[in-house]
Formats: C-alpha cells, sequence, structure tokens
C-alpha cells in the first residue's frame, strides 16, 4: 500500500506539492484569528451538580450572573463618607448596557461584603453579552470608568470569571510568543547540526507549518459549534514542530540511505515510503488515539487537548507522506544541499539501511555495540532501571488533587494578588461560598428549617437566604478554610448529605462543589480511557508487528516512563522542589486535569518512539529469515535484530527526542503554572523514555523474552501473514555477521 503511494508521490510530485501549497495558503487564512475565539474556561462536567445549580441560579431564580469582582480599597473606612460618596457616583456612572446590575453593600446593606479591617469592599458585577468577545468589551468599560477613583485615594482591582480569563488568555498568548522566539533559534541551529544540510534541515520546519497552521484553521472551524480553550493552542504548537521533527528525520534518514549508491529517486521515494512511511502512519495513529481518548471526558477543556491534539497529529502525519516525500522526489541528491562540512558521506554510510549496507555496517555503530553490551547481560542492566524509575514515581503515592484557581497565574499578576485578596480579608468565604438551590419548598417554614439544619453542620459558617422567587431559593453557606481545601470539601459533603424540604429538589454548587464534581467526573471516565488507548495500542501494535507480546511489553514499558514523570511533577510542582529555579510558587497539590493530559500525550509520544524502534528490528527479523546469515537460532536470529534495529534507529530516536525536548521544554519557562508542568513533565517524559527506556531496557527485555517477543497463538499469526499490514521488501545480498556480533572483514 504505502510502496504503491510512493509511486504515486513520485509521479505527481508537483501536482502535489502545489496543492498543498494551495491548501496551507487557504488554512492561514481561515484560522489567522482563531486566538480570538478561544476561551479559557470549560474545567468542568456540564452535567455535573455544581453546574446544573449555577445553570438554575440564572434560569430558575433569574439571577444576574457573576461575571467580576471588583475589590475597592482604601486608607480610611470604606464606608465613610468619602470611600462611599466616590464608589457609589463611579457605580452609578456605569451604562445599563455594559453592566446591567450589580451587587454592593451599598444597594444591599450585607456586611459580609465589607473586609474584616473595613477599609475594602467588593462589588460583584453582572457583565452584558452572552460570549466572552463581548463581556470583555464590556469589562474594558468598566475598567474605563473606574480608573478615576484613583484620583479619590481609592485602589480597584479585578478577580472573577471574567477578569482571571482575560488575563490568563493574555499570559498564555505572550507565553506561547516567548517560547516560539525562545526555541526557533535553538530548534533551528540542532536541525542543522543533525540533519547535516541547510536544505534538509529546513524539511521538518516545513512539516511543521502545514500540521501547525492546519490545525489552528481546525480549531477555528469548531469554534463554531463548541468552546475551544485557548491552551489547545499550545499544545497545536509544541506537538505540531515536535512531531515534524520525528517524521521528517525518520523519513528523510532513510531517503538518504535509499539514495546511497544510486541515482533512482523513483525506487528511493517508494521504499521510502514502504519502510519509514508506514512507521510514520503508524506511529501518527497511536498519537491519534492516545489524544483522541481525551474527548471522552466532557470537560471543554480536556476535549479542545483532544480535538488539537488529533488534529495536528493527523496533519503532521499527512504532510509528512504526501507534501515531504514530493519534495524529497524534485530534490533528489540535492536533499544534502548547502551540506556542513562535518557531514560527509561517511557518516551517512555508517547510518545506511540494511537495504544499502548490510549488518556488516551496521555492527560498527555505537548503538550496535551498546546494544550488544544490553543484551549480554540484560538482567543487570534492567533491574537497577525499574528500579529507579519505580523510585521516581513514588512521589506520585502522595498526590493531592486541586481545582483551577487564580493560583495558576503568577504571584505578581493582578488578579491572583485581588483573589487571594479577598480569600483572606472577608470571612467565611463569602466570595466563593457553597450555594444551594432550593426549588419547589413547601413554604417558608420548611424552607428556614432547612437553612437551620445546614447552620447545624461542623465547619459551615452563616448560612443565609440569598434570594426566593416563588418556591425556589438560593442558599449561600460560607466556611471555614479555602475552597478547595480538604477541609472544605468534607464540609460540603455534610451539606450535601442534608436531608433537603419535603417534596423539594436541592442542587449543591459553588468552587468546592465544582472540584468535588471534577474529580468525580475525571476518575469516572478514567478507566474508559485507558481501556481505549491499552486495546487500541495494542491491535494497532499487532496489526503492525503480528506479536501479542510485543503490544504488552510496549504497554509497561510506557507506563514505567509516565509513572515516573507523574513522581517528577509531583515532587517538583505539588511539594516544590525546586520552585525557585523553574519561578513558580508551590500550589500543594496537582491540578486534575493535568495528570490527564500528560498521560494522554506522553504516552502517544512514547509509542511513537517504540514504533520507531520496532519497525527496524521487525525489519530486520523478517530481512534475516530469508538471508538465514545469523544461523538456524532463532534466539541469535532477535538479538541481531535487536541491536541492528536500535543501530539503524537509535540516532534518529534521541535526536528526535532532543529536538523535541528543546520545542517543549521552552515551555517550562511560561508563568502559568499549567503550562510550565506541561513542559516539565513533558520534557522529563520524553528525555527518560527515549535515552534510558528504549536505548537500555527494551533491548534487555526483549533480550530475556528472545525468540517469544514474537509469538502469537496460532490463528492470529496464520491471519496477520495474510492480512498484517506490512511491506514485503526483498532482502537485499548483504555481508553476513557473526554470532558474536563482529563483521568479517576479510
Amino acid at each position: 500500500m504505502f510502496e504503491r503511494l510512493g509511486a504515486v508521490v513520485f509521479h505527481r510530485r508537483r501536482v502535489i506539492a502545489l496543492i498543498g501549497l494551495l491548501m496551507l495558503i487557504l488554512a492561514a487564512l481561515w484560522g489567522g484569528d482563531v486566538t480570538k475565539r478561544l476561551s479559557s474556561g470549560g474545567y468542568y462536567d456540564p452535567h455535573s451538580e455544581s453546574v446544573r445549580a449555577a445553570n438554575a441560579i440564572s434560569d430558575v431564580l433569574h439571577l444576574p450572573s457573576s461575571d467580576a469582582t471588583v475589590l475597592f480599597s482604601a486608607k480610611e473606612p470604606i464606608t465613610a463618607p468619602g470611600p462611599t460618596r466616590a464608589i457609589t457616583s463611579a457605580l452609578r456612572s456605569l451604562p445599563k448596557t455594559v453592566v446591567p446590575s450589580y451587587v454592593s453593600y451599598w444597594n444591599t446593606g450585607q456586611r459580609r461584603l465589607i473586609s474584616t479591617d473595613g477599609r475594602a469592599t467588593y462589588v460583584v458585577l453582572e457583565l452584558a453579552g452572552s460570549t466572552d468577545a463581548e463581556k470583555g468589551a464590556a469589562l474594558q468599560v468598566v475598567k474605563q470608568r473606574l480608573a478615576t477613583l484613583a484620583a479619590d485615594g481609592i485602589s480597584v482591582g479585578y478577580a472573577g470569571a471574567q477578569p482571571l480569563n482575560k488575563e490568563i488568555s493574555g499570559q498564555v498568548s505572550r507565553d506561547l510568543k516567548r517560547a516560539e522566539a525562545l526555541s526557533l533559534p535553538a530548534t533551528l541551529v540542532l536541525l542543522l547540526v543533525i540533519f547535516g544540510s541547510v536544505v534538509s534541515a529546513a524539511l521538518p520546519v516545513v512539516v511543521g507549518i502545514c500540521g501547525i497552521i492546519g490545525a489552528f484553521a481546525i480549531l477555528r472551524f469548531l469554534t463554531i459549534f463548541t468552546n475551544v480553550s485557548i491552551f489547545a493552542q499550545n499544545l497545536v504548537t509544541m506537538l505540531g514542530l515536535g512531531l515534524a521533527i520525528d517524521y521528517a528525520l525518520f523519513m528523510v534518514s532513510r531517503f538518504r540511505e535509499e539514495m546511497t549508491g544510486t541515482d533512482d529517486v523513483a525506487t528511493a521515494v517508494r521504499r521510502t515510503l514502504a519502510t519509514a512511511g508506514r512507521t510514520v502512519a503508524f506511529s501518527g495513529v497511536t498519537v491519534m488515539v492516545s489524544t483522541a481518548s481525551l474527548t471522552l471526558f466532557p470537560e471543554d477543556f480536556l476535549r479542545s487537548m483532544g480535538y488539537g491534539g488529533v488534529a495536528v497529529v493527523a496533519l503532521d502525519a499527512l504532510a509528512a507522506l504526501t507534501v515531504l516525500p514530493a519534495i524529497l522526489a524534485m530534490l533528489g541528491r540535492r536533499v544534502d544541499a548547502l551540506r556542513l562540512p562535518w557531514f560527509g558521506p561517511r557518516r551517512r554510510t555508517a547510518e545506511a539501511g540494511p537495504a544499502e549496507a548490510g549488518p556488516a555496517a551496521a555492527a560498527r555503530g555505537f548503538w550496535y555495540r551498546l546494544a550488544r553490551s544490553v543484551m549480554r547481560r540484560p538482567v543487570l542492566y534492567a533491574l537497577p532501571i525499574v528500579a529507579l524509575l519505580v523510585f521516581m514515581a513514588l512521589p506520585f503515592r502522595h498526590v493531592t488533587f486541586g481545582g483551577y484557581t487564580a493560583k495558576v497565574l503568577p504571584a505578581d499578576a493582578p488578579g491572583r494578588i485581588v483573589s487571594e485578596t479577598l480569600a483572606r480579608d472577608f470571612p467565611g468565604n463569602e466570595t466563593t461560598p457553597i450555594q444551594i438551590v432550593v426549588e419547589d419548598f413547601p413554604n417558608p417554614v420548611s424552607l428556614q428549617d432547612y437553612v437551620s439544619r445546614i447552620a447545624a453542620v461542623p465547619g459551615t459558617v452563616e448560612p443565609h437566604v440569598v434570594a426566593v422567587r416563588g418556591n425556589d431559593a438560593l442558599v449561600e453557606v460560607g466556611y471555614h478554610g479555602d475552597g478547595i481545601s480538604s477541609e472544605a470539601r468534607h464540609t460540603l459533603g455534610l451539606v450535601r448529605a442534608v436531608a433537603p424540604p419535603p417534596g423539594s429538589h436541592v442542587l449543591v454548587g459553588g468552587l468546592t462543589a465544582f472540584l468535588v464534581d471534577q474529580l468525580h467526573s475525571i476518575g469516572r471516565v478514567l478507566p474508559w480511557m485507558l481501556a481505549v488507548i491499552a486495546v487500541a495500542m495494542a491491535v494497532l501494535l499487532f496489526l503492525a508487528f503480528g506479536s501479542v507480546i510485543l503490544p504488552l511489553k510496549a504497554i509497561v514499558m510506557n507506563t514505567l516512563s509516565i509513572a515516573a514523570s507523574f513522581g517528577a511533577i509531583t515532587w517538583i510542582f505539588q511539594e516544590g522542589h525546586l520552585a525557585r529555579l523553574l519561578d513558580f510558587s508551590p500550589l500543594g497539590y496537582l491540578d486534575a486535569t493535568d495528570p490527564i493530559l500528560l498521560l494522554a500525550v506522553v504516552f502517544g509520544l512514547s509509542m511513537d518512539y517504540e514504533v520507531f524502534l520496532l519497525s527496524r528490528i521487525r525489519e530486520e527479523w523478517d530481512l534475516s529469515a530469508a538471508r538465514r546469515s545469523e544461523g538456524t537460532d532463532p534466539g541469535e536470529r532477535n538479538t541481531a535484530a535487536v541491536a541492528i534495529g536500535l543501530q539503524r534507529s537509535g540516532r534518529i530516536i534521541t535526536s528526535a527526542a532532543l529536538l523535541l525536548i528543546v520545542v517543549i521544554g521552552l515551555f517550562a519557562t511560561s508563568r502559568i503554572t499549567t503550562l510550565k508542568l506541561l513542559g516539565v513533565g513533558m520534557a522529563l517524559a520524553i528525555a527518560v523514555d527515549a535515552t534510558v527506556v528504549r536505548a537500555l531496557l527494551v533491548p534487555a527485555v526483549m533480550r530475556l523474552l528472545g525468540r517469544v517477543n514474537w509469538w502469537a497463538p496460532g490463528p492470529l499469526a496464520r491471519w496477520w501473514a495474510t492480512h498484517g499490514l506490512r511491506e514485503r521488501i526483498e532482502a537485499p545480498e548483504a555481508e553476513p555477521i557473526a554470532a558474536g556480533g563482529r563483521a568479517d572483514h576479510r
């Protein structure tokens, strides 16, 4: 199949390149303004009790939405005549078309809106508009009008959903630009060093541009139908450039191998797609399946990451299988044009594939010798490595999950400062209370009895009825501790356990309820996510390699890499180690969505490297069966196949990993804790996986398993022999390798 694709690409190379260019231009025109259409929310299950409670406050009780919280502070008591006159006048000046309603101390008389020291108050605003963009525009008008209070000695700060979302969006955009500005020069230098020529080093950039711009266009299209998180564009950039480098490096390296000693570009393109192209396709599918598992979750944030991941991986793979080989077909030997002085024919020949150089050339390589060394003492290598990975994973045993709050912003961010001031200076967490919607209560006495029973719950502070509309009411309850603390969660559980008034229905919401419901939602879907990934990977790897053992081994290897990275991020971000070095404020917990996102992305990337490695090992296993150059001992054939496969792919995998670490790792410079965590976590996982796991642990385990690596039950083996997704490449005449692994150079 891929060999036929190679023939088509070669004969239609100019048409394919032109179509790719036109599609790129259209995608750039359509997706150029995608950032303006992305949202900052979407962290909660829309069907959860807490979200339904929030909807009921608006739809049933018809209470205004709490879009923004404005904090007013003065050096004198905030209720003194001067501050009172200035603030009330400024609030009255806000047009109804901008702020339809607001809640303040002066229009409600509620003392809870005054700080404990009496020098600050907060006002809750409803902003006009039905979209984030419209509410954001209204917020700008509010800021302009209230800025005049500075002349009266009153400071004004903003928190709440809209101000924080706007601040986070702005910080994400700035972080993305900074990461790109830092990573692109470093990546280009590394590309030149690794590819060895200016022309070939530019090819991954072409693939990456196709994938990233195309994915932005798809995200722009999806915003018509659903909310898409602003963080999706960061994931698209990270994966888009990183996988473009992976795929281009694999394709270009194989094309160079096939061009060694020949000028037959058509055959080189055909064989490149038949081998490396097939591997890229399988790799793309595995990464897509892994990231697509995020769409199983009901939270828009995770679903958005799934959309972005699938889109950019699919387009990267498509560009690598069509546009890239079309360019290679037009370039031919000019792929090495503007070659750097240290990258010459000798180096390329040393890394040539079995079709040209045979196993004897591979035996002279570093990776071959390393693999042979590992496989001579597999237990001695495997046990310490597994112990190290398990040790790295141990901190994850003590992980604590929290919610997405203003603490993801830098400590000096205005929104975070205001949010922390509100939590500290106003008693009973009145700014983030537990909110209870009581629907269809029979009479006022039953409602008051319910409130009294809530007041008797340990940990509650001054429950009170905020609004009544017919037989529906809103009750707000303060509590001890901050909104995401274990104390607040315990109090919420006790409140939810209180029986509602007879014949009524109760919905309990608020910040703490959002977090508890989010954790429940993630816990409910997570087993399905794991099952989908495991089953899909097992099926795909069986179709690719014809073994039922290799998929199980791959899943175990990936699990070890991911567990180690989970332990590392817990140690760093929850416990606060390296906080000064990485410039962040320890939260004491991890956001519940972060490990889920890491799991999907890192599992896909780890499987990406596994497919690269196993494809070369399987190719050599099949070729050695045709040559019979290692004798009849399947164990030695397996050992030789692993060593030669690692030699053919080791440099490619480590080079691709290094480039991906640079691209992803620089997102650790973000001032948003979530992005910093993802950058650090992914970079650590890739570093561990591409070096310790792929270069050392995989050869050791495959040596211990021996011929069992390639085992499948008889019916499955016969089915795969007929229907398996592999290309049948003719075995070349090649110089044999002796059983000890040394080539005969007589």
